[in-house]
């Protein structure tokens, strides 16, 4: 998949999963993995971007497999703010199927 494509939708999926349930950073890279290629370096960032702009929130949780693992959970601004993205994404696709794929978007 494109590099740019998934930079632009990698926020997008990250607080899809986080709206399912809480999640530690390297547990978010394996669910990702699991439909696109990225690299575990691209999540890191993203999460601290999104505490900082108070979408998410952190706690530690003791593992049995070593160190406390740190959990990132949705805030109230962050499931608005999923929702809306949602919302664009859906917008965004048709419009696209329209150019892109004209016969089955009738």
């Amino acid at each position: 998949m494109n590099i740019q494509f998934k930079k632009g939708i990698l926020e997008l999926c990250v607080l899809s999963i986080l709206s399912r349930k809480n999640c530690y950073g390297y547990e978010l890279v394996n669910e990702i993995l699991e439909f696109m290629e990225i690299s575990e370096g691209t999540i890191y960032p993203l999460l601290r971007r999104l505490k900082m702009d108070n979408l998410v929130t952190t706690y530690l949780q003791e593992s049995n497999e070593g160190p406390p693992r740190k959990y990132y959970q949705l805030t109230e601004l962050g499931k608005e703010t999923h929702s809306e993205l949602i919302l664009e994404w859906k917008l965004f696709q048709a419009s696209i199927n329209k150019i892109c794929l004209p016969e089955e978007s009738k």
